[in-house]
């Protein structure tokens, strides 16, 4: 890796062979090194799990000059964690990218997100970290029309960084419904609703498989990311991963202490 230019550590969940991630790597590649430690299996919803029942392996893929890739046979969160503290140890990244995740990650569906999960282990590391995801969850989608705005974001948290402790999670609508612009947003506070259906498997026993519909908690609140992703509007939540709720403590102290 050249060390004039800067070097980006890239993840996600689905796995390095979706479309999303190679996009990502597409347009990381015109400013800096890149190395990817992506899960050698589709690992959606695995939020920050972690492998701690058996080993965890690595399967080289790619080392040339500028670019290295290799895939992990354990959750999001090993993939980062691996790289961050055994692969690269001679050299920490300057920034972690995650994604372009197939299928929106806006609203409370961050509590369960894998591609989330790799942005906050690289707060942890204390490296700056930005996660895309886009508005379709097919296998097959082409993620080429989210270029133009990773690109923009890429240069400006280059040139610019990131607020201390603090990650990005972006969200992009389908490039049928154009992109209108970007918008700053908090997550919207709504809930999955319907979320189980009940089938009879082949063997004649009950499953159930999960599913649902996003309930907004309020659908003209325009703070939210739900509202302007609905609207054809890119959205940028900043997230970080102590959860405290400093404006409770008091309370909670009155109450227990």
């Amino acid at each position: 890796m050249d060390k004039k230019r800067p070097l980006i550590l890239i993840s996600n969940d689905d796995g390095l062979d979706y479309n999303g991630i190679q996009s990502l790597i597409k347009v990381a590649r015109r400013y800096a090194d890149v190395f990817v430690a992506a899960p050698a299996e589709h690992q959606s919803g695995k939020s920050s799990a972690i492998s701690l029942s058996g080993p965890v392996r690595v399967i080289p893929v790619a080392n040339e000059p500028g670019y290295t890739a290799v895939k992990v046979t354990g959750t999001p969160a090993d993939s980062v964690k691996l790289a961050l503290s055994q692969l690269m140890a001679e050299r920490q990244p300057d920034l972690l990218l995650a994604g372009i995740n197939h299928g929106y990650n806006m609203g409370v569906s961050t509590l369960y997100s894998g591609t989330m999960a790799c942005t906050y282990e690289g707060l942890m590391h204390g490296v700056p970290a930005v996660a895309f995801s886009y508005g379709s969850w097919e296998r097959d989608a082409d993620m080429s029309s989210c270029e133009p705005l990773v690109e923009q974001v890429l240069q400006r948290v280059i040139d610019g960084g990131l607020p201390a402790d603090v990650c990005l999670n972006i969200n992009i609508p389908p490039a049928e419904q154009g992109i209108k612009g970007l918008k700053v947003t908090k997550c919207d506070m709504g809930r999955w609703a319907n979320e189980w259906t009940r089938r009879k498997a082949d063997d004649g026993t009950v499953e159930y498989w999960m599913g649902g519909e996003y309930v907004m908690a309020d659908d003209n609140d325009d703070t939210t990311d739900m509202y302007w992703l609905r609207r054809g509007y890119a959205t940028v939540t900043p997230c970080h991963v102590d959860q405290t709720d400093f404006g409770a403590m008091q309370q909670v102290a009155d109450l227990l202490l």
